[in-house]
């Protein structure tokens, strides 16, 4: 086991938390704090506007933008300190793929996805934020990015699908499954606390976590 801090990587859909828990993780265990970068994306906003117009080229800035991180963080001393969180799983990349490319342009994707994937880091601990459509819907909106005006129930409810489909079966390592539904670990220092506590603890399986724990 790396240290006292892991490799954490969260994941989950659109508005699960996932940055919000990066940074407090980072902050508990004093680690590296690595983000996905949405706003440099230039198709992005174009996408939610005219997805199939746009796919190929938002799902490959992504790919391209989450491997560079990846082999940057493979330059240093990644674990010298507490460790890294990320607010994204590298894999998971392809899911959003498989939603909205075309087969043929999923065929060039996956060429160059299967060319990446086994040259990045594995997590030690994956936690994943489930939610339901109208509590990711509502916060995406309170947020209020101006690229994600567009995004539609069905979209969200298609990409939480997506994610429960790939997480079934996951073996790839340590996996948490964190019911984000009924928790703010945001404002609720109940809530933060009682998740990172389980974080804490999680080091092999799968594993279930709800509040009422």
């Amino acid at each position: 086991m790396r240290a006292d801090g892991r490799y954490i990587a969260l994941e989950g859909p659109i508005g699960a938390g996932k940055s919000t828990l990066a940074k407090i993780l980072s902050d508990e265990f004093g680690a590296r704090l690595v983000t996905e970068e949405p706003d440099e994306n230039p198709f992005l906003g174009l996408f939610y506007k005219d997805p199939k117009r746009h796919a190929l080229s938002v799902q490959l800035f992504f790919l391209l933008q989450r491997y560079s991180q990846q082999q940057d963080l493979l330059q240093g001393d990644l674990f010298a300190s507490g460790g890294l969180v990320s607010d994204y799983l590298f894999d998971k990349d392809r899911l959003f793929a498989a939603l909205t490319l075309s087969p043929d342009e999923l065929a060039l994707y996956d060429r160059i996805f299967n060319s990446l994937q086994p040259r990045v880091i594995k997590p030690d601990l994956v936690v994943y934020l489930q939610a339901r459509t109208e509590v990711l819907l509502q916060r995406v909106h309170q947020r209020g990015r101006p690229e994600e005006k567009n995004i539609t129930p069905e979209y969200l409810t298609d990409v939480a699908q997506a994610y429960a489909r790939y997480f079934f079966d996951y073996n790839r390592g340590p996996l948490l499954i964190v019911n984000a539904s009924e928790i703010d670990f945001a404002r609720n220092t109940e809530d933060r606390d009682a998740l990172v506590a389980e974080i804490r603890r999680t080091r092999s399986g799968v594993n279930h976590w709800s509040r009422s724990q």
